[in-house]
């Protein structure tokens, strides 16, 4: 065994600056060698976009950069297609290591139960809130004549009549059967010819009616602005409340008229 001579100061001061040389090597050495080394430092893998892939595109993808995932939650969006990715963790573009795990969020193939919420006589803005908080959608509405005016008189789903509770899928489209306001009440249609335009207007709107007006110029035999002829006519017709009566009206439009002319 190799002896060191610590007989003079000199000696002792170089053994002690070799014994410090010795450290650094092994410090530097330990810190910007082996562990860069042992854990891949400064490389990095940006995470893909994997949003609306399918999962075996997102495999393929994550497989290229050497990354590995797991499903961390599923659920169901109307719309979306199904077995594809909704949201991921760390988010797309993150700089991450090799091996690291993606968590995902799973759109499912079947759509959950949800029970049809009792929204009947109720208006149809309230009935449609109720909807959206059942995670259900709102279709064009079925207008029927009935008093209830804009009210929710029935509720149909593909096409058929369902009562309130009834499971159906969540993000199904609901469609509501509304009363207009005016029922099945018919009144008869009144004798417009030969009289002023203004007075019929007052006369129908009276009996729940709409006058539709068209100016057809100088006509012999009626003063201007009076009725020369409707539709349909007097002879003993009935219309719905609501209905509408086309007039032709001699004369020409006032400027400040509102017209239906066709």
């Amino acid at each position: 065994m190799a002896k060191f001579s610590t007989n003079s100061k000199t000696d002792i001061i170089t053994h002690i600056g070799i014994i410090i040389a010795l450290f650094l090597v092994f410090f530097f050495g330990f810190f910007f060698i082996y562990l860069p080394w042992s854990t891949n430092h400064g490389q990095s893998i940006t995470v893909p976009d994997l949003k609306g892939l399918t999962m075996e595109e997102m495999e393929k993808s994550l497989d290229d950069r050497d990354l590995d995932y797991e499903v961390s939650d599923c659920t169901f969006v109307a719309g979306a297609k199904p077995l594809s990715i909704l949201t991921q963790y760390p988010k797309a573009g993150s700089s991450v290591k090799e091996g690291r795990k993606i968590y995902l969020t799973i759109v499912t193939e079947k759509a959950p139960m949800v029970k049809v919420p009792d929204v009947l006589g109720r208006s149809t803005s309230s009935a449609k809130n109720q909807l959206l908080s059942a995670q259900l959608v709102a279709g064009q509405s079925e207008i029927i004549p009935a008093l209830e005016e804009n009210t929710v008189l029935k509720i149909k789903f593909n096409g058929q009549e369902i009562k309130p509770g009834t499971l159906i899928p969540k993000g199904s489209t609901v469609v509501f059967v509304v009363g207009d306001g005016l029922g099945n009440q018919m009144v008869e249609v009144p004798n417009l010819v030969g009289m002023a335009a203004d007075e019929a207007e007052i006369l129908i709107s009276g009996q729940n009616l709409v006058l539709s007006k068209r100016y057809v110029g100088v006509v012999d035999g009626f003063a201007d602005g009076t009725i020369v002829k409707q539709r349909p006519s007097a002879e003993g017709n009935k219309i719905h409340i609501g209905d509408v009566i086309d007039v032709e009206i001699a004369g020409d439009a006032p400027s400040d008229a509102v017209l239906d002319n066709k």
